[in-house]
């Protein structure tokens, strides 16, 4: 009886209570599940693991499937079981429309964006618009999408934390804190707390970004000068797309950007491809904001679905139920923001 039962294809959400211990069944076999019944692993090479709650009311996933490798807690490993990823089926659901700025708004917070819709004056050299806030639902991160015509950016930085920036189209380049680093297209950026930025657009094509405070903030603070405080000790702020680095969940897979491996302790960006299909219906305990790159496609909450296109923003609110879907035969292509969270493949 060397190998664990999956008892269940999706994780455990619990919250604990401090002080307690919990002792997670890591052979499947329990009846009390996802906690072990002190006698269910007998004659197995499995022992349950204990976890001690220090904070009241902490917010878990305990692995229902066994084969996580951060247990006693999900890693999304249930994604790439047979049926781990299961398509869903098309419901009529009410077609959520546009309004004058750009917005479909779906359930609760959740909403889709097209991030340049109130654009007007595209003789202006800088050009940005908030799409992401705590005014329009967000709690923990805000997002704005910017475009340089030519010259060079105000210098901006965030009063609340760390920014991670996504270069959309153009080419040029950013200067942290002092230091300079050349970025083009499909390009992930760090930012640490304290440090500010400044873009330079290079060549014919508008420089095009996304910019993601977190946490949330109401405003980019803008700068006189550039100040000299690049923190040396995370060197490396640039991640380009590598398809070696990808990680498959599912039919889908991703790769992680800005990360924990750069600097960024709670702010994940990923960059991600679905392929034609549409996920069961799901959630995470974090909040995002998803970037099309490519394709088209359909987002699902409980009661409305929204069309979404290349250039979109969808904002997820933590624990916010959805399915995005994949209408495009060549499927679509992503970069996500989550926060607070680091692995874009946990969900329940």
């Amino acid at each position: 009886m060397s190998d664990a039962v999956v008892a269940s294809r999706k994780p455990f959400y619990k919250e604990l209570k401090a002080g307690r211990s919990y002792l997670w069944c890591a052979c499947g076999r329990s009846r009390r599940q996802p906690f072990c019944d002190g006698r269910s692993h007998e004659g197995t090479a499995f022992e349950p693991v204990q976890y001690d709650c220090k904070t009241d009311g902490e917010e878990v996933l305990f692995c229902g499937c066994k084969q996580s490798a951060t247990a006693p807690f999900c890693d999304g490993a249930h994604s790439n079981l047979p049926g781990g990823y299961a398509d869903e089926a098309v419901h009529d659901l009410p077609w959520a429309e546009s309004d004058a700025a750009g917005i479909r708004a779906l359930d609760g917070h959740c909403y889709v964006i097209e991030a340049a819709a109130t654009q007007t004056d595209r003789a202006c050299a800088w050009w940005c618009r908030t799409v992401v806030s705590r005014e329009m639902g967000a709690q923990h991160m805000a997002q704005f999408y910017a475009e340089l015509a030519s010259g060079e950016s105000p210098i901006l930085a965030s009063s609340a934390g760390d920014v991670v920036l996504w270069i959309m189209a153009g080419q040029g380049t950013v200067e942290i804190s002092g230091l300079t680093f050349g970025i083009t297209r499909n390009l992930g950026i760090y930012v640490r707390a304290g440090e500010a930025f400044r873009f330079t657009q290079q060549g014919k094509e508008r420089l095009v970004a996304y910019i993601s405070a977190c946490p949330a903030t109401d405003a980019l603070t803008e700068f006189d000068a550039m100040p000299a405080n690049f923190d040396v000790q995370w060197p490396d702020r640039t991640v380009g797309v590598d398809e070696s680095q990808r990680h498959d969940m599912g039919p889908r897979y991703f790769q992680m950007l800005v990360d924990k491996s750069i600097g960024s302790i709670t702010a994940t960006q990923f960059v991600g491809h679905i392929p034609l299909s549409k996920a069961e219906i799901h959630r995470h305990l974090y909040e995002e904001a998803l970037i099309i790159l490519s394709g088209e496609g359909v987002i699902w909450n409980d009661s409305k679905r929204a069309r979404v296109h290349p250039g979109d923003v969808i904002f997820f609110p933590r624990k916010h139920r959805h399915s995005l879907q994949c209408v495009d035969p060549d499927g679509m292509d992503v970069v996500g923001l989550i926060h607070p969270g680091d692995n874009p493949g946990i969900n329940y």
